[in-house]
């Protein structure tokens, strides 16, 4: 877990929650529009969407370990490629790099493993991880004042050294599954199964074909997807929003993230508190909300107090929320395919985060404005919550005789 903690943070603070800083001294030096900036970021959520299923079954089939070093390497050498670009088109393909590397060496990878060895305390083995984000997203800070200081190129290759440096040594910690190391999901006891015989997939869950036919899939599926619409959208325009439409500082766009980043800290704390104890359906309906009226008070802010209210509600929905995606499929699914119901139902939830920036820099870049975007990325993301709603626990897939006896 402190692994991915540590994992998280790095790739949080490096990239995730610093490209809309990124996105501000790029478009100032290069004149690219906000729709071509947004590209990119959504170019990165198709490649996710696309490899997730593919990832998926490799990790199930294979383990994590290969799949985190290879996304340190192209995270670390796309860090340092992106370095040295000169146009659009070097852009796009240094930072699908590094997204893929974070695809493949971070959350994905790191939520199977935690699944494996969690399931009473699920969730907050959960939040506890993606606490790494949030705490990295803190960070924010010190990389936007390296961007004025040092200039992007320099914090680039920097950045790109220390994944390098940290991602290799973490990936090295990790155990596929307690068993690996003598030990029960939960710390429970050993139960000896008889020698020769494989455990039915109807133990630990369902399978990917199985858990596809149900209609909680797709309704998870859509759910998720529904709050990537406003989670991308400010990730990649909240700081030109504040620059270009309020009259904000880079600086203090810089603080109103890590406002958001505390925020989201304090909301996954409290999702590792609650989500274990209370119907995580009706959490994740709630946080839709909270995501909502956030993101209304970015559209319509006239003032630093309307700035940090959405920041606060933004981020403690996506803080409390985040864990409770990972731990609904868990609990509803099983241990037993997880890799590959998580890596199918990224090719659904991967619309929300391509379509949030791009709708946003779209309607920006015709109107002169973010309002109109953000309001209606509000209300469709808010009625995503109907989608949590509907999506209630499944029956239990029926045994299959898949029991076999070597010899």
């Amino acid at each position: 877990m402190a692994a991915g903690f540590a994992s998280q943070a790095i790739a949080a603070a490096l990239l995730q929650r610093s490209y809309g800083a990124y996105v501000a001294v790029l478009r100032d030096e290069f004149g690219w529009s906000k729709a071509a900036l947004s590209g990119a970021f959504s170019m990165q959520q198709i490649e996710n969407g696309v490899l997730g299923p593919v990832q998926g079954w490799l990790i199930d089939r294979f383990g994590p370990r290969l799949s985190m070093r290879l996304g340190v390497l192209l995270f670390g050498f796309g860090f340092i490629a992106f370095s040295q670009i000169n146009s659009l088109t070097g852009f796009y393909l240094a930072y699908l790099a590094m997204a893929m590397g974070t695809g493949l060496g971070g959350y994905f990878p790191f939520t199977v493993v935690l699944v494996n060895w969690f399931e009473k305390r699920r969730a907050r083995a959960l939040a506890s991880f993606q606490m790494g984000g949030a705490a990295g997203g803190l960070l924010v800070v010190v990389v936007a004042l390296s961007l004025e200081q040092f200039g992007w190129r320099s914090t680039a290759l920097v950045s790109g050294i220390i994944v390098l440096v940290t991602g290799l040594p973490l990936a090295q910690m990790v155990r596929t599954r307690p068993q690996d190391m003598g030990l029960q999901v939960d710390g429970e006891a050993t139960e000896t199964q008889p020698e020769g015989v494989a455990a039915s997939s109807a133990v630990d869950g369902f399978t990917l074909k199985q858990a596809m036919r149900t209609s909680a899939f797709w309704f998870i599926s859509f759910g998720h997807g529904s709050a990537l619409l406003i989670v991308s959208a400010v990730s990649v325009h909240l700081v030109l929003h504040l620059e270009d439409d309020l009259g904000y500082s880079l600086a203090f766009a810089a603080v109103a993230v890590a406002v958001i980043q505390a925020s989201q800290m304090a909301g996954t704390f409290l999702g590792s508190l609650i989500g274990d104890r209370y119907d995580k359906r009706y959490i994740s309906m709630w946080c839709m909300l909270s995501h909502s009226v956030g993101m209304l008070l970015f559209a319509t802010a006239q003032n630093e107090l309307m700035v940090f209210t959405a920041a606060i509600l933004h981020g403690v929905a996506w803080g409390l929320r985040g864990p409770m995606m990972a731990a609904l499929r868990a609990d509803y699914f099983g241990r037993v395919a997880y890799g590959a119901i998580l890596g199918t139902s990224s090719l659904i939830t991967m619309f929300g985060s391509i379509a949030g920036p791009l709708l946003a820099g779209y309607l920006a870049d015709q109107t002169g404005s973010y309002e109109e975007g953000f309001i209606l990325l509000a209300v469709l993301s808010g009625m995503g919550s109907v989608f949590f709603w509907l999506s209630k626990r499944p029956a239990p897939p029926q045994a299959e005789p898949v029991l076999e006896r070597e010899g």
